[in-house]
């Protein structure tokens, strides 16, 4: 494949031992000195480069990010199982930049190793830096790969270094998802005979959205029927509600701010990380959310094919509105439209945090493309709500106190007691002006900013209220037995500046929890030196009168510990 357009952005990312160790490569004189030096130059390829961290998501982080993240710490073996996966390898390639797409596409079908050299003609001099990024990013999730052996094609003696090519296993998986070769399976088997039970797009939306709905309807704490223990245990395992109560959570709360499609793809994850404590194989688990994804909007598909891991993960997947079986014996399943959205683009540019305020909040749309925003807020605090939805007025009332409810809309005032209760749930003045400005109408929208400021400011001066007074770790000691150690326990904590609080009348102090361990080790001393300070030659048994109340050795002083 010859170049086409050049790429933006980039330079030269070759270290200077690196081209030194390619060119020891391309010049050693014995099989066995190349191989060393071609093996030098890959580790200074992968210094350059840099391994795959253990990445944390972040705010801001997308959908397609986190889920890159997974794949790129996931251990070797599991990680060549995945590629050997045409739908998963497919689904990677749609995640990949315009510029990555190209990079794989030039060397799927080469016949050797490109040197790095040889790759940076495809650009212009400007156009380096995106190039070396992109490899970069491609090698972190292991897509591509540095020969250990020297390159068929010897390396430049300029320091072009080893050559780059596909990873074996993704290399194969994309060519027969490319050509439609190798294991149909991976992308699901249509059944062919017809359905007696119609079953029809318009009814596969309604029934995601209903079962997703029940889903947040149960979040936020509204009635929504039976709810199967599964899905609440996901719940309680993702942390968007509180184990104890199962109230909803600030991350419960954000969870709500997301578009649909990153709040799936939230539940999904957290459903990869239980997949050992299910007694299920995380392969097999990853490969067929990757397979829902590749599915046909409205087909139905052959239960046959499906492994048992499979067929377990359909009643899971059921409850979310994911796949639509109309019983559990079926022979076949439907994937909905939260299903053949997992790979789409779409994910692309969805935050996977809300405080960056994307998806479905700021984008105002819901899993049919629908216009969401219908929050009108006023400066005397009273919010209108244009809408007729359950959902929608339960997690209204999560901070607002509903006063009236007509056909297609509810009235209510923003109120100091209000805010603070959803305070008191872990929700913030951040997320609540976020929600509220995501969701706003689009009238309300027009202006400059959004939300008024008396009240986005009167709900952040509530918040802070609440955090006037901030909790910390402390331990107190009280019921000393003489004046004299309380004092010198108090000198001791305050040279420290571990005294949080002191009552001397009731011989009391309170100190940090970080000096707990130091002042705990003092008393000891003091015990131990007031033991040891009885007069030598004093008759068997006595004890001087000041020293009446003393502990026993290797004691701590009479004081309580709370």
């Amino acid at each position: 494949m010859g170049p086409t357009a050049a790429a933006p952005g980039t330079k030269k990312a070759w270290s200077r031992p690196a081209r030194k160790a390619a060119a020891a490569a391309a010049s050693a004189n014995t099989p066995s000195a190349a191989a060393a030096a071609a093996a030098n130059a890959a580790t200074s390829w992968n210094g350059a480069l840099g391994s795959a961290p253990d990445v944390k998501p972040s705010a801001g982080a997308t959908v397609k990010g986190l889920i890159e993240d997974y794949i790129a710490n996931l251990p070797l073996a599991y990680r060549d199982r995945i590629y050997q996966q045409p739908a998963t390898c497919l689904a990677l390639f749609r995640f990949a930049t315009p510029l990555g797409k190209q990079i794989i596409m030039r060397i799927l079908y080469a016949a050797h190793p490109i040197p790095l050299a040889d790759m940076k003609l495809w650009c212009t001099t400007d156009g380096e830096k995106e190039l070396i990024r992109a490899l970069e990013h491609l090698y972190r999730l292991h897509i591509i790969a540095i020969p250990d052996a020297p390159p068929p094609r010897p390396a430049a003696s300029d320091g072009s270094g080893p050559g780059v090519a596909l990873s074996p296993h993704f290399r194969q998986s994309l060519h027969n998802a490319l050509t439609g070769s190798g294991d149909h399976a991976s992308f699901g088997q249509e059944s062919t005979a017809p359905d007696k039970h119609l079953v029809t797009q318009a009814m596969l939306d309604q029934y995601a959205t209903e079962r997703w709905e029940a889903v947040l309807h149960y979040l936020v704490g509204s009635p929504s029927g039976k709810r199967k223990r599964a899905v609440t245990k996901l719940l309680e395992h993702s942390g968007l509600m509180a184990r104890a109560n199962l109230t909803i959570t600030s991350k419960g709360f954000q969870f709500l701010l997301q578009d649909v499609n990153v709040q799936v793809w939230a539940f999904l994850l957290q459903y990869l990380q239980m997949s050992d404590e299910l007694k299920m194989d995380l392969v097999e688990v990853l490969g067929f959310l990757f397979q829902l994804g590749s599915l046909r909007f409205g087909a139905s598909y052959s239960v046959d094919t499906l492994t048992e891991t499979q067929k377990h993960m359909l009643e899971d997947l059921k409850p979310l509105g994911i796949v639509y079986q109309r019983k559990k014996k079926s022979s076949r399943f439907y994937p909905t439209r939260l299903a053949t959205t997992l790979t789409s683009k779409t994910l692309l540019s969805s935050g996977a945090d809300g405080d960056s305020a994307t998806g479905h909040a700021a984008g105002g749309q819901s899993l049919t493309g629908e216009e969401t925003g219908f929050i009108i807020v006023e400066t005397n605090y009273r919010v209108y709500a244009y809408t007729s939805s359950a959902l929608e007025i339960a997690v209204l009332s999560l901070f607002v106190n509903l006063k009236a409810r007509f056909m297609n809309m509810v009235v209510g005032m923003i109120t100091r007691d209000s805010v603070r209760e959803a305070l008191s749930k872990g929700i913030s003045a951040t997320q609540i002006i976020d929600y509220l400005t995501s969701q706003a109408h689009p009238e309300l929208k027009k202006n400059n900013p959004v939300l008024p400021a008396t009240v986005s400011d009167q709900i952040r001066l509530w918040e802070m209220e609440k955090e006037r007074i901030t909790p910390s770790h402390a331990w107190l000691y009280r019921d000393f037995a003489r004046q004299d150690d309380y004092e010198a326990t108090v000198a001791y904590a305050e040279a420290y500046n571990f005294v949080l609080w002191k009552n001397p009348t009731n011989r009391i102090i309170v100190v940090d929890a970080r000096g707990q361990d130091q002042v705990r080790a003092y008393l000891k001393r003091a015990a131990t030196a007031h033991t040891r300070a009885v007069p030598a030659g004093a008759p068997a048994g006595s004890q001087p009168s000041q020293s009446a109340s003393q502990p026993p050795p290797s004691q701590e002083l009479p004081v309580h510990v709370v």
